[in-house]
């Protein structure tokens, strides 16, 4: 069975209406809003790190420079107390960027906590003219442009701030976990596909439909093609060179494809 999109009836704001939906995901203890302990930061500057980009699954070491300490790295769209904290901690030089002020005060209450050196940044993930260019080494995006209505400008910015030879490591939702309708995957793990990609839950979902299932004050989610998410990075002048995948990790559709995927890209150039 398939769904034709129905037109927008609440017009959302996605950048405003995701801030504060994210704002409440923290306060509510999302998953990506715990941050990490002392002993996570203690083993961090010791040597021992690993952060996630997609599920569960430590990142694959070598897609990060041999050595991170003082490297600049820009965490985006990757509030929570999580992943900038331990890379602050094994020594590189960390601005947390977030649409969310309660997923940046995470980060920055691990900061204080631990007497790391992290800086903070408010702001959209299309949108990082608050640097220049050529101003980081490494861009650390986890899954979350899903929250965003297109990727392209976000590849775009990101091949602006990386020096030559940067690199940027993203996470994103395979498309397809979008056919299913959620009622029956959330409740009964029943895969039945319903919609056409790609998907938007203000296109595809009535009102009326998306509060009986999260609430109309949850995060909005669009789904993107694999042009936008691969081709995108290439357009906007990055080389893939890895690329990883794996189940979404608290999803029905685990058992039958990979949820996510994740790409190592680099920016033309020598670096240092």
């Amino acid at each position: 069975m398939s769904q034709t999109p129905v037109d927008p009836v609440d017009p959302v704001d996605p950048v405003a209406h995701n801030r504060l939906a994210w704002d409440r995901e923290a306060e509510e203890g999302n998953e990506w809003s715990r941050p990490v302990g002392p002993e996570v930061i203690a083993k961090a500057r010791g040597g021992q790190w690993s952060v996630v980009l997609i599920g569960h699954e430590p990142v694959d070491p070598t897609w990060f420079p041999p050595d991170i300490s003082g490297r600049d790295v820009l965490c985006l769209a990757s509030g929570g107390g999580q992943q900038g904290p331990v890379l602050a901690a094994a020594g590189a030089r960390v601005t947390v960027f977030d649409n969310s002020p309660r997923q940046l005060a995470q980060d920055e209450m691990v900061a204080e906590r631990e007497g790391l050196d992290l800086r903070t940044v408010l702001g959209d993930a299309r949108d990082l003219s608050a640097f220049p260019d050529a101003s980081f080494d490494l861009v650390f995006h986890p899954v979350s442009n899903l929250f965003m209505p297109e990727p392209a400008p976000v590849w775009r910015e990101c091949h602006r701030v990386l020096r030559p030879g940067g690199t940027l490591l993203s996470g994103f939702l395979n498309p397809d976990v979008y056919l299913f309708d959620a009622e029956p995957l959330e409740a009964r793990g029943e895969l039945v596909v319903r919609h056409r990609l790609p998907y938007s839950d203000l296109t595809h979902l009535e009102p009326a439909e998306r509060e009986r299932l999260w609430g109309l004050d949850a995060p909005v989610e669009y789904s993107h093609t694999l042009t936008e998410q691969l081709g995108g990075q290439t357009a906007a002048g990055f080389a893939i060179t890895g690329f990883a995948e794996a189940p979404h990790h608290s999803d029905a559709t685990a058992g039958w494809l990979s949820g996510y995927f994740a790409t190592r890209a680099v920016k033309a150039g020598t670096g240092h």
